[in-house]
């Protein structure tokens, strides 16, 4: 339509809320679905986290706050970075936003100037590059593929950088390949960028408490202090805590950065929601016991999704360092055709037709950046996860 903006032919929307619309859509028509694309843990948020929120409500905490968080959470946030990760900030240096996706948002709108390039390793989350894009950046994407673990090598780093690089963007453990860097790996990185002082880093650690078997968990600026100044901190409550409805996300960084996203924030949402502000300040201060009590029932299920989609004809399934996902590749399956006569030239093709065959409901590899592959959220009971994986093995056998 003439009316809109031209900016919006540089983004599409987001493929793994398509992929659950589809899915929801067969499940009201009475299809038997199992929908294993959502990035959403299935536990319940802690009791005590919701006993906060009533709490705030009766006190009348219901107003608006400072556009970037109430200052309590700004503390809190400042001693779980301190406690956690080494990392001293004040609260002057933190910013508070809708969600994670908010404060990456407003930190590239923050920064970005056209023609500015930002690193990207792929896969990636689906909405670094179109975020990039709506900022008037350019991504550029790094494949890193199985044979490196879906991890980004120095060599990959230092080739992707230009004169126009601003800003990498990093993700550990990942979303969608749930790879997690060693602290040797991760310093190998920060030894490039610390030849490159015009490259800024955004750490994303959503998934920071999520990491398995002897996996130590280290972000940027723990490991090279020299990096403090051109870091972007960021984490949230929403998969560690279970909070993914009540968004709210956080950053640690540069008071100048900081402040400029305070200003994105102020003309935009203004606060996030003061409710949801007052939950987080119990989540990051009261009883973190839960915590390793979900790591172990993910843990537990990622084992089991591996195990059985390694058991798969034409899949490939690395065993992931930490987040709830796996990134199986499906190279054995491509050129084939399925039982229901569709022929799987893509990823795209496949998860297609295994909804459509199956029931089963994930997330095609091309939406990450990185093909053939899929994604399987493994957020989900262990008997569902049983049943997807059998489906899946069994549409695989099928193929030919």
């Amino acid at each position: 339509m003439p009316f809109l903006s031209t900016t919006l032919a540089r983004v599409k929307p987001s493929p793994t809320i398509a992929v659950s619309t589809l899915a929801a859509g067969l499940k009201a028509q009475g299809r038997d679905v199992i929908g294993l694309g959502a990035g959403e843990p299935d536990f319940d948020t802690p009791q005590n986290i919701k006993t906060a929120a009533k709490a705030a409500i009766d006190a009348g905490k219901t107003k608006y706050t400072a556009p970037d968080g109430i200052i309590e959470l700004k503390q809190a946030i400042a001693r779980k970075f301190a406690r956690e990760n080494g990392l001293s900030y004040t609260v002057k240096q933190i910013s508070v936003g809708t969600g994670g996706k908010q404060i990456l948002y407003n930190a590239l709108m923050a920064t970005l100037n056209p023609g500015d390039e930002v690193i990207i390793p792929a896969p990636y989350w689906v909405s670094y590059p179109d975020m990039v894009l709506l900022a008037g950046g350019e991504p550029v994407l790094v494949a890193c593929g199985i044979e490196t673990a879906f991890k980004m090598t120095p060599a990959q780093l230092e080739a992707a950088i230009t004169p126009r690089t601003k800003w990498l963007i990093f993700n550990s453990p990942s979303n969608p390949t749930g790879a997690g860097y060693s602290r040797a790996e991760l310093k190998g990185l920060t030894d490039v960028l610390m030849r490159h002082p015009q490259v800024w880093v955004m750490s994303d650690d959503m998934y920071e408490h999520l990491v398995f078997d002897d996996f130590k968990f280290t972000t940027p600026a723990q490991v090279e202090p020299g990096l403090y100044g051109r870091t972007l901190t960021c984490n949230g409550v929403s998969k560690a805590y279970a909070m993914t409805g009540w968004r709210i996300g956080y950053a640690g960084g540069p008071e100048e950065l900081i402040a400029a996203m305070r200003t994105i924030q102020s003309q935009s949402t203004s606060n996030p929601c003061t409710i949801s502000q007052w939950a987080a300040v119990e989540a990051l201060t009261g009883p973190q016991d839960f915590l390793e009590e979900n790591r172990r029932v993910f843990q537990r299920r990622r084992d089991l999704v591996v195990q059985m989609l390694n058991a798969a004809q034409g899949i490939t399934c690395p065993t992931p360092e930490g987040a709830f996902y796996v990134y199986p590749s499906i190279s054995g399956c491509i050129g084939k055709t399925s039982t229901g006569g569709v022929k799987i030239e893509t990823d795209e093709d496949f998860s297609r037709a295994l909804l459509e065959e199956t029931g089963v409901a994930v997330v095609f590899g091309a939406a990450f950046g990185l093909s053939p592959a899929f994604r399987v959220s493994y957020a989900t009971s262990d008997t569902a996860l049983e049943d997807a994986c059998t489906r899946i093995q069994t549409f695989c056998a099928a193929l030919a």
